[in-house]
């Protein structure tokens, strides 16, 4: 048994789900030494992003879209855990390249964009598709909700995993939600300052949004 298997075992992750996400884990550590996919190191610091990306799963329904997936945090260990098929958009051609091989390696359904999701969004193959969203430090929560309500269908769920939410920011996500035709449904604490606010969707995005690349990020809503 891997180390990374056991410590996500003792965070109370069933066994069969602990090993499959040491696979992926150990996938993600061979690829961080060639290129930097990940601020986490080794299995100790890696459990803690399987761990905190399982608490999403109870949300996530199909189709179901992540935005700047990075090293495929929340979406692979949802995917393992839930069976779902995630699209995962991420604009950087090296971590597009493993995201898609990992699907390969861990015998997953999904598909890999590496595209901008400000531009996805504009189409209609993806606009308004989804039912349920992520996307995991990829800018301010106004910014996150730029990136993902356009590509929910009316009823979906945008998920943010979110650390300290200053009062401001929280102001800032609460209108921006309406602007962009959702709003804050729920705020989930799952302690030690970590919690997951949930987004719904309940009608059409305004067709300017979301605004040209690099923008939501460069000048949140309503901020």
């Amino acid at each position: 048994m891997s180390s990374l298997e056991e410590l996500l075992e003792a965070a109370a992750v069933e066994r069969t789900l602990a090993a499959k996400l040491a696979h992926f884990g150990g996938l993600v550590l061979d690829a961080n030494r060639q290129f930097n996919l990940t601020a986490a190191k080794d299995a100790s610091e890696l459990a803690g992003h399987l761990v905190d990306s399982l608490t999403v799963v109870k949300y996530v329904r199909e189709p179901y879209v992540d935005v700047g997936s990075g090293a495929g945090f929340p979406a692979i260990p949802a995917a393992l855990a839930r069976g779902a098929a995630p699209t995962m958009i991420e604009s950087n051609g090296k971590k597009a390249r493993f995201l898609q091989m990992a699907l390969e390696r861990l015998e997953l359904q999904g598909r890999v964009l590496a595209e901008r999701a400000e531009s996805l969004a504009h189409l209609p193959e993806f606009r308004e598709r989804f039912a349920s969203a992520t996307g995991r430090a990829i800018g301010s929560a106004a910014t996150v909700a730029e990136l993902l309500l356009p590509l929910l269908e009316p009823g979906g769920a945008a998920i943010l995993q979110r650390g300290t939410l200053a009062a401001q920011e929280r102001r800032a996500l609460e209108d921006a939600a309406l602007m962009l035709g959702g709003n804050v449904e729920a705020q989930l604490e799952l302690g030690g300052n970590r919690r997951l606010i949930l987004l719904r969707k309940s009608g059409a995005t305004p067709k300017r949004f979301p605004r040209r690349a690099g923008i939501p990020a460069k000048r949140p809503l309503c901020s």
